[in-house]
C-alpha cells in the first residue's frame, strides 16, 4: 500500500486526492457554519419583526444551540462505527453529504416541523461526513510522511475558507433578507460539495475503501487480530488528550453562542456610519485562519528541524493556553461595557485572533495525531469519538452560556480564560510520560527528514 501511495498524482507537493476532499468540506463547512452563523440569531428574533424569528429568550436559544452542536459532532461515533463495520469512509462521506443537502433544503420551508426535521438530517450528516472525511485525508499519506500535519492544515484552510465566505454571504442573506433564504443557500453550497466530491473519485481510490472487503494481507490481520499493547497505550494517550480537545471547544465556541449574542446587542458595531451585522464577526476566525494557517504550520515545521519541542501534544497544549489567553480580552469588553453601556468592535477582534492561533495549534494536529496513533480496525471510530468530544465540548458552550445569564459575562469570559490557561499548563507537566506512552508514533518524521537530506538537531524533536 505505501508504494502504491507513493506513487498517488501529485499537486503542489500532495496528493490530489487531498484537495478534493478539500474542497468537499469546505463546501460541507460552508453550509454547517452558514446556518451556525444564523441559528441563534433566528431563535432570538422578535417574532414582530419583518425578518421574524422564533421570538425565544437567550438563554433557551443557546440551550437548543448547545444540544444541537453537541449532537452534530457525537454522532460522528455511530458514523465512524458505520464506515469500519459496513460501508468504508469513501461511500459514508458520501451518504451523509446527501443527508447534509436534504436537512439544509428543508430547513428553508417555514414550518417548525421542517426545522426540527431538517436539524435531525444535518446531525445524521455530519456524523457519517465529518469523521470519515478527515481519516481519509490521512490515508493519502503514508506511516511516518513529514507531509501529514501540512495536508491537515491545507484541508483545515478549506474548513475555514468555506466557513469565511458562509459567514459573510449567508449570514448577510439571513439577516437581510430572510432567514429562512438563508438556510436554504446553505443547502445550495452542499450541493456543490457533493458534486464536486462526486466528480473528483478518481483520485480517491487508494482510500477509503471498505477494510473488510480489502485484499491486502497486512490490513486484513490487523482487522482480525486484538489490540497490541502498544496499541492500547497509544489509544489510552487519545483519549487523555481529548480532555483538552473538550475544554478547548467549551471554551471556544462561545464564538456562535455567547459571544455571538454579545456582538449583537452590547457591541458597538457602527463603522464610518453604517452597522457591521452581528454575524459578520463569525467569519474573523476562518479569516485569520486563512491567512495565518500556513505560518503557523511553518513555524511548527521549523522548530523539528531545529530539533526543539513540537510533539503533537506540545502543540495542543500551547494552543489551549493561548485561546484562553484571548478570553481576557472579551473580559476587557465586559468590563468596558458595564462602564460606558458599550463596547467597542477591537476586543471581538483580538479575541478571535487568539482563538484563531490556539486553534491552529491544536485543531489540525489533533486529526493529525489520531491518524497516527489510532489502531486500523477502529481508524473512523477514533476519529469519531474525537468529534464527539468536540460535541461535548459544545455543550458545555452551550452551559456557559446559559450561565451568563445570572452569573454575567464578565464572570463568564474570565473564568474561561484563567481555567484554560491552567489546566493546560497542568497538562505540560504530564506531558513527557503521555508521549512515552505513545511508542515513538512520530518518531519516523526524524527519520524522513534525513533521508530528504535534511539536519535534524540532536535533540529530542518530541
Amino acid at each position: 500500500m505505501s508504494t502504491t501511495l507513493q506513487n498517488q498524482k501529485q499537486l503542489f507537493g500532495h496528493p490530489v486526492g487531498l484537495y478534493v476532499l478539500f474542497f468537499t468540506e469546505m463546501w460541507e463547512r460552508f453550509s454547517y457554519y452558514g446556518m451556525r452563523a444564523i441559528l441563534v440569531l433566528y431563535l432570538v428574533g422578535a417574532t414582530t419583526d419583518a425578518n421574524a424569528g422564533l421570538g425565544w429568550t437567550n438563554g433557551e436559544a443557546l440551550a437548543l444551540y448547545g444540544w444541537y452542536t453537541m449532537l452534530v459532532y457525537v454522532a460522528s461515533i455511530p458514523g465512524g462505527w458505520i464506515a469500519d463495520k459496513f460501508l468504508g469512509q469513501k461511500k459514508s462521506v458520501l451518504y451523509g453529504g446527501i443527508l447534509l443537502v436534504l436537512g439544509h433544503s428543508i430547513l428553508a420551508v417555514e414550518e417548525m416541523y421542517a426545522f426540527y426535521t431538517g436539524l435531525g438530517l444535518i446531525i445524521a450528516g455530519v456524523g457519517l461526513l465529518k469523521p470519515n472525511i478527515s481519516t481519509m485525508v490521512g490515508g493519502l499519506y503514508q506511516h511516518g510522511d513529514i507531509r501529514r500535519d501540512k495536508g491537515f492544515t491545507i484541508f483545515y484552510i478549506g474548513i475555514n475558507i468555506g466557513a469565511f465566505l458562509s459567514s459573510l454571504i449567508v449570514g448577510y442573506v439571513g439577516e437581510v433578507h430572510g432567514w429562512h433564504y438563508g438556510f436554504g443557500l446553505a443547502g445550495i453550497g452542499m450541493a456543490l460539495g457533493l458534486i464536486q466530491y462526486l466528480a473528483g473519485q478518481k483520485h480517491l481510490k487508494l482510500v477509503g475503501n471498505y477494510t473488510g472487503a480489502s485484499e491486502n494481507e497486512e490490513e486484513k490481520a490487523a482487522m482480525k487480530r486484538p489490540l497490541t499493547k502498544i496499541e492500547k497505550d497509544r489509544v489510552i494517550v487519545l483519549f487523555i488528550s481529548f480532555l483538552l480537545v473538550i475544554v478547548f471547544w467549551g471554551a471556544f465556541e462561545q464564538a456562535g453562542g455567547l459571544m455571538n449574542i454579545y456582538a449583537s446587542e452590547k457591541t458597538n458595531r457602527m463603522l464610518m456610519g453604517w452597522e457591521v451585522p452581528a454575524s459578520w464577526f463569525q467569519s474573523l476566525n476562518a479569516m485569520f485562519i486563512i491567512f495565518l494557517g500556513t505560518t503557523v504550520a511553518a513555524y511548527w515545521a521549523s522548530r523539528k528541524l531545529k530539533g526543539k519541542i513540537s510533539s503533537s501534544l506540545f502543540k495542543m497544549i500551547v494552543g489551549l493556553i493561548i485561546m484562553g489567553t484571548g478570553f481576557f480580552f472579551m473580559t476587557a469588553a465586559a468590563g468596558q461595557y458595564e462602564s460606558n453601556g458599550s463596547s467597542a468592535m477591537y476586543w471581538l477582534v483580538l479575541a478571535y485572533l487568539f482563538h484563531t492561533v490556539g486553534e491552529l495549534c491544536i485543531s489540525p494536529v489533533a486529526l493529525s495525531y489520531i491518524t497516527k496513533l489510532a489502531p486500523l480496525k477502529y481508524a473512523s471510530l477514533m476519529m469519531g469519538v474525537y468529534f464527539a468530544m468536540t460535541g461535548f465540548g459544545n455543550k458545555l458552550a452551550g452551559l456557559l452560556g446559559e450561565a451568563s445569564e445570572s452569573l454575567g459575562e464578565y464572570t463568564i469570559f474570565t473564568g474561561i480564560a484563567v481555567f484554560c490557561v491552567i489546566f493546560g499548563l497542568l497538562v505540560m507537566l504530564f506531558r513527557k510520560k503521555l508521549e512515552h506512552l505513545t511508542h515513538g508514533a512520530e518518531d519516523n518524521e526524524r527519520e524522513m527528514l534525513e533521508t530528504e537530506g535534511y539536519e535534524v538537531a540532536d535533540k529530542d524533536i518530541n
